[in-house]
């Protein structure tokens, strides 16, 4: 019995002495694990970012953040992707009173919307609220709003601001009220939208008549912008056929589309700083100065100014 006894208890404590060596060993073998998934974390991290970046241009297109002023052109890209997911019409209104182009001997800027005095006015997309002011000879009481795709909207002639400046709004939140303050003959909406601080035809992404966006992306090109801005008015403008009742013009105007985005879609740019070369450039980027002289056509000792927009792969 005793024997019995003496046997239990050496069996037990040889068991209690073992666990910690395998623990030991258990964690010997989880240690390897653990810095593969670190590793595949830090992977996965970083294509989010990726994503992040390439999905929200607007960090690389626009180094400095003013209040000052409406806007100020800088180098636009070759070709830019422009996502207009999550959008919401800037109002309910389907009337447009004025086209984008040329106007009594002068460039109109962006597209006259119908609206009452009063009527809500909403951002097109999610961003910040850059500037927040009253223009008497010119946009009256006006928006500009900063959009992680790249663009900048410009919201003019209401009759009262709902938001403050460097204020965070989401698509569809009120941002003021119809008017017809400024340089204005009557109630409507003044509807901006902005690349680098260089005015795009809106009509090229947004349908006010069948309140919709053209898809869910835009492939800007400034090889091809001048002829699609020009479709995009007669399909979209005053007076226009509208996409939905032209879909010979609209089936040719969607594999364009296509076909740019299959183009452009996987480009990236990099606005260039003061003191940047095409050294640091290539560095921070990733990439081999001679891919970027090639992918800009430029040479190697090309002198770069701040603002100059390159495409890096």
């Amino acid at each position: 019995m005793v024997k019995n006894i003496k046997k239990i208890a050496f069996l037990t404590i040889a068991a209690l002495t073992t666990i910690p060596m395998m623990g030991q060993d258990l964690l010997a073998r989880q240690a390897p694990i653990d810095r593969k998934m670190k590793a595949v974390d830090s992977v996965a991290l970083q294509r989010l970012i990726d994503i992040e970046n390439y999905e929200s241009p607007a960090a690389d297109l626009y180094k400095d953040w003013n209040n000052t002023y409406a806007h100020r052109a800088t180098a636009l890209p070759d070709s830019l992707f422009i996502s207009l997911k999550d959008f919401c019409m800037p109002t309910s209104s389907r009337v447009i009173t004025s086209n984008f182009g040329a106007r009594w001997g002068r460039q109109h800027k962006g597209l006259d919307i119908k609206v009452y005095i009063g009527d809500t006015i909403r951002a097109a997309f999610s961003g910040k609220i850059r500037i927040v002011r009253y223009e008497p000879r010119g946009y009256g009481k006006y928006v500009v709003i900063r959009h992680p795709n790249g663009l900048e909207t410009i919201y003019g002639h209401m009759s009262k601001h709902l938001v403050a400046e460097n204020q965070e709004v989401r698509a569809g939140e009120p941002i003021g009220l119809g008017g017809n303050t400024g340089r204005s003959t009557g109630s409507h909406l003044h509807f901006e939208t902005r690349l680098c601080g260089v005015a795009l035809n809106p009509a090229l992404m947004f349908d006010f008549k069948n309140q919709d966006v053209i898809g869910d992306y835009y492939v800007f090109r400034k090889s091809t912008y001048n002829r699609e801005s020009a479709e995009a008015t007669r399909l979209r403008g005053v007076g226009g056929v509208s996409v939905n009742g032209d879909l010979e013009e609209a089936v040719a105007t969607t594999d364009n589309v296509q076909s740019n985005y299959r183009q452009a879609s996987s480009a990236r740019f990099h606005k260039v700083s003061r003191g940047e070369s095409l050294y640091s450039i290539a560095r921070k980027r990733g990439t081999s100065v001679a891919a970027i002289c090639k992918l800009n056509h430029i040479r190697k000792s090309a002198r770069l100014r701040p603002g100059q927009i390159l495409r890096y792969n």
